[in-house]
């Protein structure tokens, strides 16, 4: 990821978790401004999805969305994303479609894309 890293510190989350969030059937998103002039993400996929194999396919593709639309998101931001039960059998093209109108609803896509 060019314009971005990894969320890991468990206070940043929990901190997150506190703002109000953006939820679909898919996926639920919280994003808060922070103060660096680069993006920093979390995916969260809980034990309700199933065994390891299957949270990790599922983080790996929420992750792949993020990398291919990441011009397209304002910078500056903290986001995290939790992957909901429904996103495990999703098409690739309806994750992506329901992250990106996430994104919109919060204003965490860049002016061009709006």
């Amino acid at each position: 990821m060019e314009f971005s890293t990894s969320l890991k510190l468990n206070h940043i989350f929990r901190r997150l978790y506190a703002t109000s969030g953006h939820a679909n059937t898919y996926l639920v998103l919280y994003a808060r401004r922070n103060r660096s002039k680069e993006n920093r993400v979390g995916l969260t996929c809980g034990k309700k999805l199933g065994h390891a194999v299957v949270r990790n396919r599922t983080r790996r593709r929420l992750r792949e969305i993020y990398r291919l639309n990441e011009h397209r998101f304002a910078r500056g931001y903290d986001i995290v994303v939790v992957a909901r039960s429904a996103a495990v059998d999703a098409d690739f093209a309806v994750l992506e479609r329901a992250y990106l109108n996430l994104a919109k609803k919060a204003g965490i896509l860049s002016e061009a894309d709006r």
